[in-house]
């Protein structure tokens, strides 16, 4: 059989769970099967850089230097004529796009493509995985409505859209991306075998951080402001909250903790290539974000057995699973679920009350971390996406896997 060739196509190799799920299909699909190629543009210069996972794992991108995240007429022009010309020479099965701009320019260039070159009998398939609610949050009322028509375009000659969980799905039916048979969810999936190996521990839980990007999306100052009022509501307790990860906020959130009189108990890590490390000295781990995908650090949080503590956006109850009753008050702005704690969007009292009774309650914290752990073991294993990515490429160009 012919190996079926995918180019794939991501914006850049930032930190972050779209960078390491490209990676890994890039490098890990059957080699017998499949001949993949990656193609990344520019990263943003407060960003981390992932081109190290990516040399770890024998990949070699092709390089385009225009292809960044922000907009910019002549530089997209520029990548759009080059990932066309990478398509013209390579002559891919499927272009697989990843993130809003790459998705963009690599459709829009691979269906330039097949409406130039019909006679050819080379109709490419264009694949696009959304990795988040990026269609909210984001951008003012008018770039959202000029971003949904893009997408509602695009999406008309798109064979397949990919979406990593089932409220995003939820999201592009509601706002009418494309019909519901379009969508395939496929969640993420990750090398997460030394996170399993960390030792469930049974001790007070002192020290909780949260893990991603310094941007206003994370919203850091909600973690900040909850970490005082827990600091406040258990003096001489040595608490400590850990901030892993680096961006354009990080002197702001440094001046915000000084405001609060904490910054004696805050510690900003930055990027941290030793994640194993990092939340093997960590109890608690902390979401506080207005919008999420599939949150990369919650997964990793629950396969190394550690108590959550989320906003409740975008995909964060798909991870956490369903309302349970863990003892907590009717009238609480906050919830348990199986396997960890929710709380309302910008509410920084709610927050800290939801951190101060993962503090109380160290045998709900354990059980729900060893049901987060079980559930990660399920669902999002490296070789579950590989998988259910093969099989995806080989139905659409009649295969049987």
């Amino acid at each position: 059989m012919k190996k079926i060739k995918i180019l794939r196509i991501i914006a850049r190799l930032n930190i972050g769970g779209p960078a390491i799920h490209t990676i890994l299909l890039t490098q890990g699909l059957d080699k017998s099967r499949f001949e993949s190629l990656l193609v990344c543009g520019n990263r943003d210069k407060d960003e981390g850089d992932m081109s190290y996972y990516a040399e770890e794992k024998k990949v070699k991108p092709i390089f385009i230097p225009e292809l960044r995240r922000k907009l910019s007429l002549a530089s997209d022009i520029a990548a759009l004529i080059k990932i066309y010309k990478i398509i013209k020479a390579e002559q891919p099965d499927i272009i697989h796009t990843h993130t809003a701009k790459a998705g963009a320019l690599g459709r829009l260039s691979g269906i330039l493509y097949n409406l130039l070159h019909p006679k050819s009998g080379k109709q490419i398939r264009l694949i696009h995985t959304f990795h988040g609610h990026v269609l909210e949050g984001y951008f003012n009322k008018l770039k959202t409505r000029i971003f949904i028509f893009i997408e509602r375009f695009l999406a008309i000659f798109t064979s397949r859209i990919i979406t990593v969980s089932e409220s995003v799905k939820n999201e592009l039916m509601a706002l009418r991306i494309c019909k519901p048979e379009k969508i395939n969810v496929i969640p993420l999936g990750f090398e997460l075998d030394n996170f399993f190996k960390i030792p469930l521990i049974d001790k007070p839980a002192l020290n909780i951080g949260i893990v991603g990007r310094l941007v206003p999306i994370k919203n850091h100052r909600l973690f900040l402001e909850a970490a005082a009022k827990v600091i406040s509501d258990n003096p001489g307790m040595g608490l400590r909250f850990k901030i892993v990860g680096d961006g354009e906020l990080r002197q702001i959130l440094e001046e915000y903790s000084r405001k609060l009189n904490i910054d004696g108990q805050v510690d900003l890590l930055g990027w941290q290539k030793d994640l194993v490390n990092v939340y093997t000295n960590l109890d608690i781990v902390a979401l506080t974000s207005l919008n999420e995908g599939t949150p990369v650090s919650l997964i990793e949080a629950m396969a190394c057995s550690k108590a959550v503590v989320a906003t409740d956006v975008g995909g964060v109850r798909d991870l956490l699973g369903d309302e349970v009753n863990a003892g907590i008050r009717p009238d609480a702005d906050f919830k348990a679920l199986e396997r960890g704690i929710i709380v309302k969007p910008q509410d920084s009292f709610s927050f800290a009350a939801a951190m101060n009774f993962m503090l109380r309650n160290t045998a709900v914290r354990k059980n729900m971390a060893e049901k987060a752990r079980n559930f990660a073991k399920e669902k999002f294993t490296k070789e579950r996406l590989i998988e259910d990515m093969e099989n995806l490429y080989s139905v659409m160009l009649g295969y049987h896997p």
